[in-house]
């Protein structure tokens, strides 16, 4: 995409990814995540989840940011599996773009960097986590020929919400 810079993300982003997080978590998620979750998942809450992931010294871990004109219009965000369901896949804890940037390829870019910096960290394969209902996110990956893999149930800090996990054993397909 013309214009748009992709870069690994700092401590310093914290904020900014945190209000981009939660403006695209609302709008993807508005029909599908209980009413009192938006009360507490505000920007407040994104913002020291961010700064701990950003300052984490784990280097399994990676987070990106797409950028137009100084401000985040995508995140991704990948590293060692969070449930047993991934197995030895690394994961993509993070993929979202913002409306204004959506099917131009800025989801795929992301999602194949994210995937070579789990190969490069040694992980077989790539998994992802999508709530049950996000239908073009499930198109997406489906497009991109993620296997459904199976389902759990995302132990939260706060939702509950049942997901269906897409894998890729060959990742270098991304």
């Amino acid at each position: 995409m013309e214009n748009v810079t992709i870069r690994h993300a700092t401590p310093a982003d914290a904020d900014a990814i945190a209000d981009f997080h939660v403006q695209i978590w609302r709008q993807t998620y508005r029909n599908l995540a209980p009413a009192e979750v938006y009360a507490v998942l505000d920007e407040a809450r994104r913002r020291g989840t961010w700064r701990e992931k950003l300052m984490a010294k784990d280097t399994d871990q990676i987070v990106l940011v797409a950028e137009l004109e100084g401000r985040p219009v995508a995140i991704g965000a990948a590293g060692a599996p969070s449930a047993a369901i991934f197995g030895s896949h690394g994961e993509i804890n993070n993929l979202y773009v913002g409306p204004d940037v959506k099917r131009q390829g800025l989801g795929r870019t992301l999602l194949s960097r994210l995937a070579l910096h789990l190969r490069e960290r040694g992980f077989p394969g790539v998994g992802v986590g999508v709530v049950e209902g996000n239908e073009p996110a499930i198109a997406f990956y489906e497009a991109l020929g993620g296997r459904r893999a199976g389902e759990y149930t995302d132990p939260g800090p706060i939702w509950r919400s049942r997901n269906i996990v897409f894998v890729w054993a060959d990742s270098s397909v991304l």
